[in-house]
């Protein structure tokens, strides 16, 4: 495929905290055949020609950059240090082997924190053997560069908790959000492709459902947008056929591509 004048991104998992199928589940989306209704925690690989970045590493992270063929990676961008979003960390060490370099980490100072604490014997001095990741930790403080690619950070909410989202270019990737503040929504105009966390129908106390996701899509307007970060309340087929044009869920695998 060509890069050239377009960035590429691959969704490598769109299930909430717990994955899909849940564990010890019976339930039709659990057991469905669709392969659309298995769920790998979130996350997503943006790359142009030249630049190929993580957004979040979870604990599926090795299983994912093997099947979506990740063979070089230039950076990580940090929405939040929930589990889900974190404990796949560990993995980015085999890039350092193959790179020779440290791997740029970016997020939120609280982010960084959390990092520094979970994954606290990356920081400190441990015997030679194993292998450990070598991370540099980049304070979010405004828009900054990855190589050739400019990433806009976009505050959010995720309950309580302030959170980012990113932009890069027309895309724009929004999980976990729970409120999207004005300053914020200014920020996601004009957009191509829209990634926004939609957990199920139901309300829920730190994630937008269905209705509320849908809604802020309708006010930003862009191109297309695909829900992410969804439960095993989600069947695909079913929902998607109930959501408003231009709005479909999205599945682990999807591609798409839009200007950088």
């Amino acid at each position: 495929m060509n890069f050239s004048s377009s960035l590429n991104v691959t969704l490598m998992g769109t299930g909430t905290s717990t994955g899909v199928p849940v564990i010890a589940c019976d339930c039709a989306v659990c057991t469905s055949p669709d392969p659309r209704n298995h769920r790998y925690r979130t996350s997503a690989w943006v790359r142009s020609e030249e630049t190929s970045i993580l957004i979040d590493t979870p604990p599926e992270m090795r299983l994912q950059a093997i099947t979506y063929g990740v063979r070089q990676l230039d950076a990580i961008l940090f929405t939040h240090s929930h589990a889900d979003h974190i404990f796949g960390l560990d993995d980015v060490r085999r890039f350092n082997f193959i790179q020779g370099t440290p791997m740029p980490c970016y997020g939120g100072e609280e982010t960084l924190g959390d990092l520094r604490r979970v994954f606290s014997y990356v920081f400190m001095d441990t015997q030679a053997g194993g292998g450990k990741p070598s991370l540099e930790l980049r304070p979010v403080e405004g828009p900054f560069p990855v190589r050739e690619l400019d990433i806009v950070p976009i505050p959010i909410f995720h309950g309580r908790l302030p959170i980012f989202g990113y932009r890069v270019g027309g895309f724009a990737y929004v999980t976990d959000v729970s409120e999207i503040p004005p300053a914020s929504m200014d920020l996601l105009q004009s957009l191509e492709v829209l990634v926004l966390g939609a957990l199920r129908p139901q309300p829920h106390s730190t994630h937008f459902n269905f209705e509320q996701a849908i809604e802020a899509a309708q006010r930003l307007s862009p191109r297309q947008t695909y829900f992410t970060h969804m439960t095993h309340d989600v069947d695909h087929e079913t929902m998607n056929r109930e959501l408003p044009s231009g709005i479909e869920l999205g599945y682990d695998g999807l591609t798409f591509e839009v200007n950088p």
